[in-house]
């Protein structure tokens, strides 16, 4: 939720400034004051909903806007890309960096901490209708994703940023309308998180049914933390790392591979039990070497700042900075 809130507030930012009368200095181009906005305005609101299939018609919406995202970003991958010189190695397979890369396609696939809820929301919640919504879902994401990574990097290669809108140029009216879209689709999938969160903050302190002042005052409490954090920090690249170790990883890989191995019956040297361990092992690695690397290597964020291409609209090929 943190890297929700700090997309919003790198995308609007730009979006408010191409108003007449916005300039850098405006109130409105101000990400922290936002942040904030969006929070009062739509994440809080849709998130004190108690029932999650109230955020079914949200959720439509959000998955309008991001194929029509999808069709910007191709559009500038055909238009934008020529024009700008792929870095050194670009087409390289895999960089020293590339571990920290699973962590965030990590946090992309992850739903297993919305599970439960989904299920229970289901008009006929039985096994067959889960697994074909899951595998649908899930299937579409991989397809979304993967054009989404081929038409971003294509065009701006090693310059690519972990928000991909921060690549393009602020006077991009196509872009301007991708970011539009971009900043309302998170905005409506915060409340999905937040959804969760309060589920298992009210298990764990709880383990009853909230009133109506214990749910007010958790999701109070959850929404001005995350937002708090997201206004203390600004790269949304090292976050999606971090959270793509703390959390992706272990749900995606860890946890469910773990449960198994304690509730499958036999021995530990089971044939059955050979894929979970291995899974469990490679969770690890990603974790400790995502957080080291991370550590070592932050991400270098070119937040609020034009990209050098974008010096001069006028230059038909553009060369990096000396």
């Amino acid at each position: 939720m943190i890297s929700y809130n700090i997309t919003t507030g790198d995308t609007l930012t730009k979006v408010f400034q191409r108003i007449p009368g916005v300039g850098p200095d405006h109130i409105l181009a101000e990400r922290h004051f936002v942040i904030l906005l969006s929070t009062v305005m739509f994440t809080l609101p849709l998130s004190l909903f108690r029932n999650i299939e109230r955020l079914g018609k949200v959720s439509f919406l959000s998955m309008v806007l991001t194929l029509t995202i999808l069709i910007i970003v191709m559009i500038r991958a055909a238009t934008l890309g020529p024009q700008i010189i792929p870095t050194e190695n670009a087409w390289a397979f895999a960089k020293k960096n590339a571990i920290q890369a699973v962590g965030v396609m990590s946090f992309a696939f992850i739903c297993h901490h919305n599970s439960f809820l989904i299920y229970n929301s289901l008009e006929q919640p039985t096994l067959s209708n889960w697994s074909r919504v899951t595998h649908i879902s899930v299937g579409s994401s991989l397809i979304i994703s993967a054009a989404f990574a081929v038409a971003g990097y294509t065009t701006f290669t090693g310059y690519t940023q972990g928000d991909i809108f921060e690549n393009y140029c602020r006077d991009d009216n196509l872009a301007t309308f991708g970011r539009f879209c971009f900043g309302f689709s998170i905005i409506t999938t915060f409340p999905l998180e937040c959804f969760v969160t309060r589920e298992v903050v009210s298990k764990v302190i709880c383990s009853r049914p909230l009133s109506k002042a214990e749910h007010v005052a958790i999701t109070l409490l959850i929404v001005a933390l995350c937002t708090a954090l997201s206004l203390a920090f600004d790269c949304l690249g090292v976050v999606l790392e971090i959270n793509g170790a703390l959390s992706a990883t272990p749900l995606i890989f860890i946890i469910p591979s773990a449960c198994y191995l304690k509730l499958h019956p036999g021995c530990w040297f089971h044939s059955e039990k050979l894929i979970p361990t291995v899974l469990i092992i490679i969770g690890l690695f990603i974790m400790i070497t995502t957080l080291i690397m991370t550590g070592l290597f932050p991400q270098d964020c070119s937040h609020g700042v034009d990209m050098f291409y974008c010096a001069d609209a006028n230059i038909s090929g553009t060369m990096p900075p000396e």
